[in-house]
């Protein structure tokens, strides 16, 4: 996994980078990253559903997760590395089937009732699991969006 340093000569083409503004106020946007209870009802691309959720939610803390559809159990885990909260998260993301560890960082932009999100996920084996990383992400921060949007979320 690549760390400061050698941030600023990862392959950027094995780098994601996704920018995404949602309709919520920063500390929610935060707060459904940060509870396994809003997690479990937003996590993975269309078609999956976290099946197991474990967090513990402080830095050095780990986290794992499987995400499901029939037939198919995908394990992922890592640990969490910063938590700024309300504006910066930071945690490794590894997935079991190969080992392989990244660093993803997120930064909260508060803009008012809105917030901008800064994610950024490297540095991957190669362009094509970086590709299919962001149809996953951008799958799961359109799932993202509808939740937030709905309203009905214990313990904001």
């Amino acid at each position: 996994m690549p760390t400061g340093t050698e941030a600023a000569v990862a392959r950027e083409d094995l780098v994601l980078e996704i920018t995404r503004v949602f309709d919520a106020p920063r500390e929610l946007l935060f707060t459904v990253w940060s509870r396994p209870e809003h997690i479990v009802r937003w996590w993975g691309p269309e078609g999956f559903r976290l099946s197991h959720c474990e967090m513990d939610f402080r830095v050095g803390g780990n986290w794992r997760f499987c995400m499901s559809r029939p037939g198919r159990d995908h394990w992922i885990h890592g640990t969490y590395h910063e938590i700024r909260r309300p504006d910066r998260l930071s945690f490794t993301y590894i997935n079991d089937a190969d080992g392989h560890n990244m660093l993803v960082e997120i930064d909260f932009i508060d803009l008012g009732e809105q917030t901008e999100m800064r994610f950024r996920q490297w540095e991957f084996m190669n362009v094509a699991e970086r590709n299919g990383h962001r149809f996953g992400w951008t799958s799961t921060f359109d799932i993202l969006d509808s939740y937030l949007k709905t309203g009905d979320r214990e313990g904001d």
